[in-house]
């Protein structure tokens, strides 16, 4: 369900039915409801859900990848990804509403670790240049992916792609 709607917010953003979201996860809107009473119940969980899903893969890129280099890379595409997703939920996120001010310090406290991680591998194997500070390259990855906007001939990944591999030694 939370993949589902994930997937609903970027195509239609947050305020999109509750029945789209329940298509698209193949349950009822009724199931929907049981689990998320309200609107920024779902919205809170699709975010943590993004947030833990890819703290838990930096770990499993670095044991199963080919290089700490690759993995970081893996892992920052996966960024990518949940950054534009985020920009779907950009909206409510900077509301007013008290709910959602805990996520950016989830956010930071789940993530910068696991990137930091990713970086110090990668150093230490002698693939990338020593002294990047996770949080600078989460930024600016977030900045090229705010770029975009609504510019269809905008490529972030490409951009954020060129980004990475300006870090090889």
């Amino acid at each position: 369900m939370l993949d589902a709607a994930a997937e609903v917010f970027v195509s239609s953003g947050v305020e999109a039915p509750i029945r789209d979201i329940a298509a698209r996860a193949g349950v009822g809107t009724a199931t929907i409801y049981r689990h998320f009473p309200t609107r920024a119940d779902l919205i809170v969980a699709v975010y943590r859900h993004q947030v833990e899903n890819l703290a838990e893969t930096g770990p499993t890129l670095l044991e199963h990848g080919s290089s700490p280099y690759a993995a970081l890379r893996r892992w920052i595409d996966l960024f990518v990804d949940f950054v534009i997703t985020k920009q779907g939920l950009a909206s409510v996120l900077q509301s007013d509403d008290p709910c959602y001010d805990p996520l950016h310090s989830y956010f930071l406290e789940r993530l910068v670790p696991v990137c930091t991680e990713l970086l110090a591998a990668a150093t230490s194997a002698g693939e990338i240049k020593p002294g990047m500070d996770a949080y600078e390259l989460m930024r600016g990855v977030g900045g090229l992916c705010a770029g975009a906007g609504a510019n269809r001939r905008y490529d972030a990944r490409k951009l954020v792609g060129l980004l990475v591999a300006g870090l090889r030694v």
